[in-house]
């Protein structure tokens, strides 16, 4: 009989909809190894479904305290968390906090796209565009985007209404296959499972963000955390008392 512990990740959705939480768990749990738990979160505060600057940032505080709620507990230490947006907020914070590795949906993509060469983003809702484009910058993955394609629905609508979702991305990823790249990051919570429904209608390879956010994480493909303990470089003042019980790192 094995008894060895399972290994235990966390899914943040930084989306305050549980219907994004539960997309993602199906499509996630359906390729669940054996060994593995996966815990979930959903943002106690924030937008249904992020899709500005300010969402963006106000989900990064929402993925620290759903992050410090399940350190709180006296639960077995986590070795992995996984940030269930296309937009990675809060990536570098729960880095640097957290005593295992970190990466987000967007990140992974980068990883498993740049791995075929220059690649284009197919995503919902166009004020991501600018967003998207400076987080590739910031990782290091600038100059091998070449192209993001966004269609007028956000991530919230495509997910709502999966037949329009089908017809408006399948249209959006055949345009981004014009602009000379080797892949293409179908991007969103909202959207996990699409890429495989559309792959038969694209020339190039789809990657599915939700999924390469897992596989990449499973595959410790992303940094490793910096530190062995979790904790706060700063102490706090008027935060919820996770924040508060948590150890600050001098």
């Amino acid at each position: 009989m094995d008894t060895t512990p399972p290994r235990r990740y966390l899914l943040i959705n930084p989306n305050t909809n549980p219907l994004t939480t539960q997309r993602l768990q199906d499509v996630l749990q359906a390729g669940l190894p054996q060994g593995v738990r996966l815990e979930v979160a959903t943002a106690r505060f924030g937008a249904p479904y992020i899709a500005c600057e300010a969402s963006h940032a106000v989900a990064a505080h929402a993925c620290l305290d759903a992050w410090a709620a399940r350190r709180s507990l006296p639960s077995p230490a986590l070795h992995g968390v996984l940030i269930g947006c296309f937009g990675d907020p809060g990536l570098f914070a729960l880095r640097e906090v957290s005593a295992c590795p970190v990466t987000g949906l967007a990140e992974a993509s980068f990883i498993q796209a740049a791995a075929h060469g220059p690649f284009a983003i197919v995503t919902g809702g166009e004020r991501w565009k600018p967003m998207l484009q400076r987080l590739a910058n910031s990782l290091g993955y600038g100059a091998q985007l070449r192209h993001i394609e966004t269609v007028a629905p956000t991530g919230a609508a495509l997910q709502a209404d999966p037949d329009m979702a089908l017809r408006c991305l399948g249209q959006a990823c055949q345009n981004a296959a014009q602009t000379g790249v080797a892949s293409i990051i179908l991007g969103g919570a909202g959207l996990a499972g699409y890429a495989q429904r559309l792959q038969a209608h694209c020339a190039l390879p789809l990657i599915d963000s939700a999924l390469a956010g897992w596989q990449v994480l499973l595959q410790q493909q992303v940094p490793a955390a910096s530190t062995a303990q979790d904790g706060f470089f700063a102490s706090w003042h008027g935060m919820p008392q996770p924040f508060m019980s948590l150890p600050t790192r001098t």
